[in-house]
């Protein structure tokens, strides 16, 4: 029996899956970071080969020969030629490894090396075919046709783009609450609900906390409920930015959807991130917009997670698996 490993590795952690040539799962598990980018590259491998060792001990219960004959890795900001050679090292050192109780059978053309947008569509949709719509800390929009032609739009990073995203929603909340605060816009409870979520006296607080204590990205952007929060209560103003946002992640999907498929043909859309789960109807709304603009999409909550998606996407280089 042949065996096909599936990575997701982001900026937290990395999640390896084991599967046979079946599509059954024998292995799971997760280890640290596996960005290159902003860990290195040995720091990546590490991660990457913890990931494989664990969920390769945990498929020894089942069988004790373990051939590898794919393996595809979605990894957060892989996708420029230079980012593909860096993980081709990373593959070819895990096959060197001493560690991994594993055999490895893996011509190149089984090794797939793509962006995390990838495999969270296969896994989101259970196949290689529609369109993830990634709206978490970042936002992108990913699409694969029955041809296997791709369009990405956005993913652009929190200057450049994230158009959708919770960091762009926690921002746009924060200085519509300043502006009411200076008396230049309609005044919101954004006001208060600031205030009283981050211990503040004041709303000038917000410029210790946001420049002074160097809060990042993911700090930023876990003030996103608050806005959501506020939308769904009611507010006026945290209502107008829930709305651009849904515009903009519609307006990235149409894009994709024009890009790549027919006005005839069926595909679906899977939502993941963690803007969807808000109360103000975000996902309601995108969903009921996207059947309107395309009849033939319908919108979906994810089947499998990323890893599965990677696992998935081996098969089907393999043997054009297909579920």
């Amino acid at each position: 029996m042949s065996y096909v490993l599936g990575i997701d590795g982001g900026g937290s952690k990395t999640v390896c899956i084991l599967m046979n040539d079946t599509g059954k799962v024998l292995g799971r598990a997760e280890a640290g970071a596996s960005n290159y980018q902003s860990i290195g590259t040995q720091a990546a491998l590490k991660s990457i080969e913890s990931a494989i060792y664990a969920a390769a001990v945990e498929a020894l219960k089942f069988t004790n020969n373990i051939k590898i004959e794919a393996i595809c890795l979605g990894l957060a900001g892989v996708g420029r030629p230079e980012d593909i050679e860096v993980v081709k090292g990373i593959v070819q050192n895990l096959q060197n490894s001493s560690l991994l109780p594993i055999t490895w059978q893996l011509p190149a053309s089984n090794i797939v090396i793509c962006n995390d947008a990838l495999i969270a569509l296969v896994g989101g949709v259970g196949y290689p075919v529609g369109i993830v719509v990634a709206a978490g800390t970042g936002s992108i929009v990913f699409g694969r046709n029955q041809n296997g032609d791709t369009k990405r739009v956005g993913g652009w990073g929190y200057i450049l783009g994230d158009e959708g995203s919770a960091y762009k929603i926690a921002v746009a909340g924060m200085q519509a609450a300043l502006k009411a605060y200076d008396g230049r816009e309609m005044s919101t409870s954004l006001v208060e609900e600031f205030k009283q979520h981050l211990g503040l006296a004041t709303i000038e607080g917000l410029i210790e906390i946001i420049y002074r204590r160097g809060w990042g990205v993911k700090e930023i952007a876990a003030l996103a409920p608050i806005v959501d929060n506020a939308a769904a209560c009611g507010d006026k103003v945290a209502h107008i930015i829930i709305d651009d946002a849904v515009k903009e992640l519609i307006k990235a999907t149409a894009t994709v959807i024009e890009a790549i498929f027919s006005n005839s043909e069926r595909f679906q859309v899977v939502t993941t991130g963690s803007v969807w789960q808000g109360k103000s109807r975000i996902r309601e709304k995108f969903s009921t917009s996207i059947f309107t603009l395309f009849p033939s999409a319908k919108v979906i909550f994810p089947r499998h997670e990323p890893a599965y998606g990677a696992g998935l996407f081996a098969l089907h280089i393999l043997a054009n698996f297909s579920q």
